[in-house]
C-alpha cells in the first residue's frame, strides 16, 4: 500500500509559500503523492501547476467537483499540469455535494451516476488527445485539447454509492474516498470497484498519546459530513457516528494497527491529512513516512 499525503486547504489555510513546502517536505519524506483537494480556497489544479518544480514526488487531486467545469476546460487544466509536472497527475474527479453544487452554483445535482458517466465519455477521449463530438442528456461537448508533451493523467473517481462505483469501474481506473473505513472499504467498495481497480483511501491521522480529544477534535471539525446524505451512508456503512471514528489515530502501535486494516482491506494508496498540534502533525508525518 502506498502512502501519500494531504497538502494545501485540507491540513488549514495554506499560503503559496508554505504549500510548497508542504510538497518538498513530503518528497524528501519519501511519500508516493501530494494530493490537493478542492474546497473554497486554492484551485486545485493552480496549485499542482505551482507544485510542478518539486521533484520526486508524485501529484494528485481528490477531488475537482466536474459540475463547475466543462470537461474541455478540465481536460485543458489536466493536460497542462501533466506538462508542468512531467506527466506525475493522478486527476480524481467526483459529482460534488449536492447540498453545496445546488445552493452555491445554482447547477442542477440530479442523476449525479448519469451525469460523471457523460462527462467521463467526454473527458477521457479528450485527455488521450482525441476530438469529441458529443450530445448526451446532460452534456454537449465538441472540440479538442492538445497540450505538447502531456500525456494522459490516471483519472479515479469519487465514489461511495454503487452506482457512482460502478461508473467508476467501467469508465475509469479506480476510486478515491474520503472518510470511508475499513469496513466499509473492505465490504463494500472493493467488491464493487474489483480488485484490479486503485483503490485510494484518504482520512485524517494524528499519532497522539490523547485519542479520544483528538478523535472528539476531529468529529467537530468535520461535523458537516456527519450531516451530508453522501458521507452519511457511508459512515452508516461503517457503524460510526462521524469522522473522528475513522480517522487513522493513537499511538505509533495503534496507527500502525490502522494502517493494517486498511491495507487487508483492500486500499492500495493510503493518504492521510495530518491533524493535532504542531508537534502532534510533526510526529505523525515522521511515523507515517515510516511506511513509505
Amino acid at each position: 500500500m502506498k502512502i501519500g499525503i494531504a497538502v494545501g486547504d485540507l491540513r488549514g489555510p495554506t499560503g503559496a509559500a508554505e504549500l510548497v513546502e508542504q510538497a518538498r517536505v513530503a518528497a524528501a519524506a519519501g511519500f508516493a503523492t501530494a494530493w490537493v483537494s478542492q474546497a473554497l480556497g486554492w484551485d486545485a489544479m493552480v496549485a499542482l501547476g505551482a507544485l510542478g518544480p518539486v521533484p520526486g514526488i508524485a501529484f494528485g487531486t481528490a477531488v475537482v467537483p466536474v459540475p463547475q467545469r466543462h470537461p474541455l476546460v478540465l481536460a485543458g487544466q489536466a493536460l497542462s499540469v501533466q506538462a508542468v509536472t512531467g506527466n506525475r497527475l493522478t486527476l480524481g474527479v467526483g459529482a460534488g455535494i449536492a447540498g453545496m453544487v445546488g445552493p452555491m452554483f445554482g447547477l442542477p445535482v440530479d442523476r449525479p451516476a448519469r451525469r460523471m458517466r457523460e462527462y467521463l465519455e467526454v473527458l477521457i477521449p479528450l485527455l488521450r488527445g482525441e476530438s469529441v463530438a458529443f450530445s448526451g442528456e446532460t452534456l454537449t461537448a465538441f472540440g479538442s485539447v492538445a497540450v505538447p508533451g502531456a500525456q494522459p493523467p490516471s483519472v479515479v473517481v469519487a465514489a461511495l454509492g454503487p452506482a457512482m462505483l460502478r461508473v467508476a469501474r467501467e469508465l475509469a481506473d479506480g476510486t478515491v474516498t474520503w472518510l470511508a473505513g475499513p469496513k466499509a472499504l473492505g465490504e463494500y467498495v472493493v467488491p464493487s470497484i474489483g480488485k484490479a481497480a486503485r483503490v485510494i483511501a484518504a482520512l485524517p491521522a494524528c499519532v497522539t498519546a490523547k485519542e479520544s480529544g483528538v478523535r472528539a477534535r476531529i468529529s467537530a471539525d468535520f461535523a458537516l459530513a456527519a450531516r451530508s446524505p453522501e458521507y452519511r451512508a457511508v459512515f452508516d456503512r461503517e457503524g460510526v457516528a462521524g469522522a473522528g471514528d475513522v480517522a487513522v489515530v493513537g499511538d505509533e502501535d495503534a496507527v500502525t494497527t490502522q494502517l493494517g486494516r486498511l491495507r487487508d482491506a483492500g486500499v492500495t494508496e493510503f493518504f492521510f491529512s495530518p491533524q493535532g498540534s504542531a508537534a502532534e502533525q510533526q510526529r505523525t508525518v515522521e511515523v507515517l513516512a515510516e511506511f513509505t
